[in-house]
């Protein structure tokens, strides 16, 4: 069951997904991103480290990570 959060500003579900990415050094890094449905690299769960806010103007949400103090 793919991790999903409902927008609090229009109540629209909303899908956690992951895709690595190269970068022009040959780094890899991986971006996190939310959509309306469900496709390839849907997660089951957040990554460590990570939470979920919300846009307050759009009611999109974001991945943060959580600040270390």
């Amino acid at each position: 069951m793919p991790y999903t959060v409902q927008s609090k500003k229009s109540g629209k579900p909303y899908i956690l997904h992951a895709r690595n990415q190269v970068l022009k050094g040959g780094q890899t890094v991986t971006l996190y991103f939310f959509a309306g449905e469900a496709k390839d690299g849907a997660l089951d769960a957040l990554p460590a480290g990570y939470e979920v806010s919300e846009n307050v103007s759009t009611g999109l949400p974001l991945l943060k990570k959580i600040k270390k103090d």
